[in-house]
């Protein structure tokens, strides 16, 4: 347990460990619960017992490359695929499953001038953990899938859906992004094919605009009748 995974990553960092990130290797911070957990904009990140949360660093390209936060959906996304299930990428920073949030990110690439000295990612997974209304669990997601050799009907849930097991796929997702760093139109249009494009739209500005792509540097194209707009994450 610890206060933050950013925040720890932060110290581990700063005490000189990024200087290892530069030179090709991978640091993660794990925790079993996140006290004061961080989420987009300073919101807080409920993280409780049963979930995956961790903060990592990662090598990147130095001119930025491929957009971080679709490499690292797309890189997990095709993580859990392999457990049968259909996640969509919810722009810019949720992974979802039949519209409700298993999965968020918090991206971020660490510059100095303009070139990228490392990308930086929180990751926060839902495993048996309880989650809030609007959010689903891969305890709930995967609970009548098969179970695979070994597993006996006494479980109370699925066994791929503990973190023990979970970890390994997401590990596996953030190797397939620093894989395709250099390659941003292959990440865009992998994104693209996982991208949820809700029938009613989303709202921007009171409207709802139409969700139609995604740009090369990771932005959203949105498509309101004959008007069009592009909408960037903001850090």
């Amino acid at each position: 347990m610890c206060a933050s995974t950013e925040r720890e990553l932060d110290r581990w960092l700063a005490a000189g460990a990024s200087a290892a990130v530069q030179g090709g290797q991978r640091l993660a911070v794990l925790a079993r619960h996140q006290r004061h957990g961080q989420g987009q904009q300073g919101r807080i990140w409920l993280a409780p017992v049963g979930g995956v949360w961790l903060s990592a660093a990662l090598p990147w390209p130095e001119r930025q490359g491929a957009a971080l936060g679709l490499a690292v959906a797309v890189g997990v996304a095709l993580q859990l695929e392999r457990l049968g299930l259909e996640p969509r990428i919810k722009w810019p920073n949720d992974l979802l499953l039949g519209g409700r949030k298993l999965a968020g990110l918090l991206p971020r690439l660490r510059l100095r001038g303009e070139r990228v000295r490392w990308a930086q990612v929180g990751l926060g997974l839902n495993g048996v953990n309880r989650v809030p209304a609007g959010a689903i669990n891969l305890a709930t997601a995967l609970a009548g899938l098969p179970a695979g050799p070994g597993a006996g009907r006494w479980r109370p849930w699925h066994p791929q859906a503990v973190p023990r097991r979970l970890l390994p796929l997401v590990l596996a997702g953030l190797d397939w992004a620093v894989a395709q760093a250099d390659e941003p139109t292959l990440v865009r249009a992998q994104a693209e094919a996982r991208l949820w494009r809700p029938a009613e739209g989303v709202q921007l500005a009171g409207q709802p605009w139409q969700v139609e792509g995604l740009e090369i540097d990771g932005g959203l194209r949105l498509r309101r009748g004959a008007l069009l707009t592009r909408v960037h994450r903001q850090f």
